[in-house]
């Protein structure tokens, strides 16, 4: 199969387009270089430099590929509050470029790096994906805008695709040739341990009272290799002929924001103060998934996100002090 991957030079792109290749699949790579690494793509992979918005570069990636996986987009939750506009324009208008170039090849057949952000505060924990969609922050909302132009796509010229509905994705390669490094960085394991290696003796938690056991968030963590593995799995269902559909990636399991501090201060061998500053804007208290359905269709299962190997693989990658990719 040969594979189109939008945001192919980012952190959840460059190391699914390694385990595309490494399952024996070829690689088209689609990204603008504005937040990727050009370093951060595979050399056997083949690089179109544009974005999803720009319809020239788009049908010259599409052509000749028998799928796409969409992993381009903004992520940043906080700068969506701030920028909703531009979140809505490149994560829910300008992939609609995508889409067309896709009709017009026929092909027909897309997975979408969609977010656990879609829920906003659930009502129902764990998540099933049936639950309602109410985002809480525009982020989120550019997602579930995305997800109705690929029911409307599937309705219009038969588009078949599969929505992943990520939880908190965290960890890098375990042998510390790729990971995170977004600039700035926003996500806390890789946070935490730029303070520990800073020198800094104390991280800032945002929030402290929130509904939860401890007060702080608890999110449901995948690790970014199991992530990558279901994008492969979702690829070859839908190849052979499977329907569209919507899953949870994650693993029915919360840990709280001072657990996480907790855990990467016990494998960096420190120990590390925490102080309290205010809610981030747009951050429910709690996203645990319900992960059933990626099991049923994919037969995918998380292998390696427990919490102590997510931030054992982040750890090794941020002591190699090269920062990772975005």
């Amino acid at each position: 199969m040969r594979v189109l991957v939008t945001g192919g030079a980012g952190y959840v792109g460059s190391i699914s387009v390694r385990r595309l290749l490494d399952a024996g699949h070829e690689v088209v790579v689609l990204d603008s270089l504005e937040r990727g690494h050009r370093w951060a793509v595979d050399d056997r992979a083949e690089l179109v430099v544009g974005d999803v918005g720009d319809a020239e570069a788009v049908r010259a990636a599409v052509c000749c590929v028998d799928a796409v996986l969409h992993c381009a987009g903004y992520i940043d939750v906080a700068e969506s509050v701030r920028e909703p506009e531009r979140y809505f324009e490149n994560n829910a208008e300008r992939p609609k470029t995508l889409l067309h170039a896709m009709r017009d090849a026929r092909v027909d057949a897309l997975v979408f790096s969609s977010t656990a952000a879609v829920y906003g505060e659930p009502d129902v924990v764990p998540i099933p994906e049936d639950a309602p969609l109410r985002p809480v922050n525009p982020y989120g909302e550019s997602k579930r805008l995305f997800e109705r132009s690929l029911a409307e796509a599937e309705d219009t010229w038969g588009l078949r695709s599969m929505s992943l509905r990520y939880f908190n994705v965290a960890g890098a390669m375990p042998d510390a040739t790729l990971g995170e490094a977004h600039d700035p960085e926003t996500h806390i394991v890789p946070r935490i341990f730029a303070a520990i290696r800073d020198g800094a003796g104390s991280f800032t938690v945002f929030g402290n009272d929130y509904p939860t056991p401890d007060g702080t968030c608890i999110r449901d963590y995948i690790h970014v290799c199991d992530l990558a593995d279901a994008h492969v799995r979702a690829l070859e269902y839908l190849a052979s002929g499977g329907r569209s559909a919507i899953c949870n990636l994650g693993t029915g399991r919360g840990w709280s924001n001072l657990e996480v501090v907790r855990a990467c201060a016990e494998v960096a061998g420190t120990k590390i103060a925490v102080s309290f500053g205010p809610r981030r804007p747009g951050d429910p208290a709690v996203l645990v998934a319900k992960p059933g359905r990626a099991a049923e269709l994919l037969g995918w299962s998380a292998h390696r996100s427990d919490l102590k190997t997510i931030v054992g693989d982040s750890w090794r990658w941020a002591c190699r002090g090269t920062g990772g990719v975005s």
